[in-house]
């Protein structure tokens, strides 16, 4: 195609509400009219630094998308780093995100890098965030605030500038309201918002 009608192609994409034709988001298949619009948000929310909360039903994508949002934005040269909070025990997440000195604990016997770190300049994608203890909520909402991270066994905090993707499929609000999911590491999260339709309303 010439130029000229790819340029013409764009406007019409964009009069259209939709993003342009870009190759973050050629994984996502989105030919009915409610994927378009989704994907239509996710390009819009890529174009920003704030954080996101990717809600839907497990098998919607959420991993596809949030992969989509970074190689879409500006980090996109810097690393997309994905974490399952639900998969890693709890007694190893605190060492698995923020990192661990030499010696730090019985059987530290090199120190490690921690996904914040791993990710410094990119992004963190936290799916399964509606599993994390409240403890480790609160340790989480403390790094999102201050932006720095502190291995544990050391006493040196380490400035990051991470953007951070959460996902679940949990419905937070009512986390919230049972005392299971911090309010205002909620609000930190979801400072953008994309909801995934499930694969039943996906024509």
């Amino acid at each position: 195609p010439s130029p000229g009608r790819d340029t013409d192609d764009t406007i019409v994409r964009l009069m259209q509400g939709l993003p342009p034709e870009t190759p973050a988001f050629t994984a996502i298949v989105h030919r009915c009219a409610i994927m378009k619009r989704t994907v239509a948000m996710a390009y819009r929310l890529a174009q920003h630094h704030v954080p996101v909360l990717i809600q839907g039903e497990s098998g919607t994508g959420k991993e596809l998308f949030a992969r989509a949002i970074h190689y879409a934005g500006s980090r996109a040269e810097q690393a997309f780093v994905a974490v399952n909070c639900g998969a890693i025990p709890p007694e190893l997440i605190d060492a698995e995100l923020f990192g661990h000195e030499k010696g730090a604990f019985t059987g530290a016997g090199v120190a490690k890098v921690g996904y914040f770190e791993s990710a410094d300049g990119g992004t963190l994608f936290l799916d399964e965030i509606g599993e994390l203890s409240l403890s480790m909520q609160v340790r989480l909402l403390r790094v999102l605030q201050e932006r720095e991270v502190t291995r544990i066994g050391s006493t040196k905090p380490k400035k990051i500038n991470v953007r951070i993707i959460a996902a679940t499929n949990r419905d937070l609000p009512a986390e919230i309201q049972a005392g299971r999911f911090r309010e205002d590491l909620f609000h930190r999260l979801a400072v953008g918002v994309l909801r995934l339709p499930p694969l039943r309303e996906r024509e």
